[in-house]
């Protein structure tokens, strides 16, 4: 009986994961026959979880939203409490909680029956957070959307917004949401472009249906979030720089976020910083804000703007004394 139990709650751990399973596969997951998983799936309705089965080659076994919770025994206004708080912190963009919320609250709402998703709507549409917004805010039902692609590996279909404000339709495969204190991005393999590309997650559209499914490929880099901030530092702008900081790497992270460049610890004391900007003229006031003594290692243009902008600086003090 305690062997069945553990494969019950093994099965329905399976089916939260993903989206459907074909028999087969659950069967060679469990350790056990086909007609098995038929019984125990059979099991999990006389409890409760409404398990839809698809029938033909095609088939399968998919986790419906329905009466019951997962095993968690939440009641209903314990369910609706969880919920509200996991869009809370996706909604907020607290660094390191974001992702993880998302990722709950995707499998959360998968089995929420439709009274408290109303439920769970209705708080959120008509409550206002008192707490430092994040720069580009994302619908957490987008985000949820964006993650169960992730989970699934499913084809997302979506209209873009790039930053000039050009509207395109694209078509990827999904691998990660990244998240940073102010914005969200996802990281997907372009199927039109045939590259990997990064995506802000505020521009983006969902237009499903999704799929199909597809086998996910090797990541374009091991550390995603370095990947990432590269990209929207450096990468995607027309001027880009190399900067030596006269700082320790922690004090300059202070001052620079991963959405402004990637530092690197060079000695004790002194830092390289590697951003980008929409001009050498942005670059001087991006340098300079940081508020911190700095050289310039390359460009040299970048040293003539910022000799440009001293010598203007200084002709508008001696006008003013």
């Amino acid at each position: 009986m305690l062997e069945t139990s553990a494969r019950l709650l093994r099965l329905l751990s399976l089916l939260q994961a993903h989206r459907d399973w074909s028999g087969p596969d659950l069967a060679e997951r469990l350790g056990v026959t086909p007609r098995t998983v038929r019984r125990d799936v059979d099991r999990l309705r006389e409890l409760g979880y409404p398990v839809n089965a698809t029938p033909g080659t095609g088939g399968g076994y998919q986790l419906g939203a329905g009466a019951a919770l997962p095993p968690l025994l939440l009641d209903d206004d314990e369910a609706v409490a969880v919920a509200v708080g996991l869009r809370t912190a996706a909604g907020s963009g607290i660094e390191g909680v974001g992702e993880t919320s998302v990722g709950a609250l995707a499998k959360l709402e998968q089995v929420l029956p439709d009274r408290l998703r109303r439920r769970v709507s209705t708080l959120t549409t008509f409550t206002v957070p008192m707490l430092r917004a994040p720069e580009s805010p994302v619908d957490p039902s987008v985000l949820t959307e964006l993650a169960g692609a992730c989970r699934d590996s499913e084809r997302l279909r979506f209209a873009y917004r790039d930053h000039s404000g050009a509207a395109t339709r694209r078509t990827v495969e999904p691998h990660r949401l990244v998240c940073s204190e102010r914005r969200w991005y996802l990281v997907a393999w372009d199927v039109d472009r045939r590259d990997w590309r990064t995506f802000r997650a505020d521009r983006i559209v969902p237009k499903p249906p999704h799929g199909p499914r597809f086998a996910p490929r090797t990541p374009p880099a091991e550390d995603l979030a370095a990947y990432v901030c590269e990209g929207v530092s450096t990468t995607a702008y027309a001027a880009k720089a190399v900067i030596r900081v006269h700082a320790p790497l922690a004090e300059a992270a202070r001052a620079v976020g991963p959405a402004d460049g990637h530092l690197e610890a060079e000695s004790d004391t002194t830092c390289v910083l590697r951003t980008g900007a929409t001009s050498l003229d942005v670059m001087v006031i991006h340098v300079v804000l940081m508020g911190l003594e700095f050289e310039v290692i390359e460009p040299p243009e970048l040293d003539a703007r910022i000799r440009d902008i001293r010598d203007r600086l200084s002709r508008a003090l001696d006008r003013s004394a």
